[in-house]
């Protein structure tokens, strides 16, 4: 057994998990966050992407104890209250979803691509960085286009904030 101390969507939670513990298991049933989905359990899918110190890692490839000591981003915390997060509201607006199974998944791809990229995202690379997400229903022209959207939108709030 292993006890661990991280920040979960911006709460500090601290708790005795068997070593065997994978951090989406821990994130899904003892904290209740079951937005981080579990598809393939091989790490092929994407479906259980989330944010471990910024960056996105598949849940189901780590341990909850190898996270002791981190900060996790799921997407229960992406939005601020009522306020979707700008890669949300444009998977929205331009319905980069069908069924929704993938989603979540692909909104912490995304969210991690354009916080390392930066800038507006052309498709090739948008399609590139997502080869680890899986989606059966959209073929994913929309979710390139909610990616090029969102993306061309933080640019411009960190142009103005500079």
């Amino acid at each position: 057994m292993a006890t661990i101390s991280l920040t979960v969507n911006g709460k500090a939670v601290t708790a005795t998990v068997e070593d065997r513990t994978l951090l989406v298991q821990y994130l899904r049933e003892n904290l209740g966050l079951t937005g981080t989905h579990v598809g393939c359990d091989t790490s092929q899918c994407g479906a259980c992407v989330i944010l471990v110190d910024g960056r996105a890692v598949k849940a189901c490839t780590m341990l909850a104890a190898q996270a002791d000591g981190s900060t996790v981003t799921t997407i229960e915390g992406l939005a601020t209250g009522d306020q979707l997060h700008p890669v949300q509201a444009a998977f929205r607006e331009h319905h980069g979803l069908q069924c929704g199974f993938c989603t979540p998944g692909m909104i912490m791809a995304a969210v991690d691509m354009i916080n390392r990229r930066g800038g507006a995202l052309d498709e090739q690379t948008i399609r590139h960085e997502l080869e680890g997400n899986i989606c059966r229903c959209t073929g994913y022209h929309n979710i390139v286009k909610a990616i090029q959207a969102a993306s061309a939108e933080m640019a411009g709030m960190r142009q103005a904030a500079e």
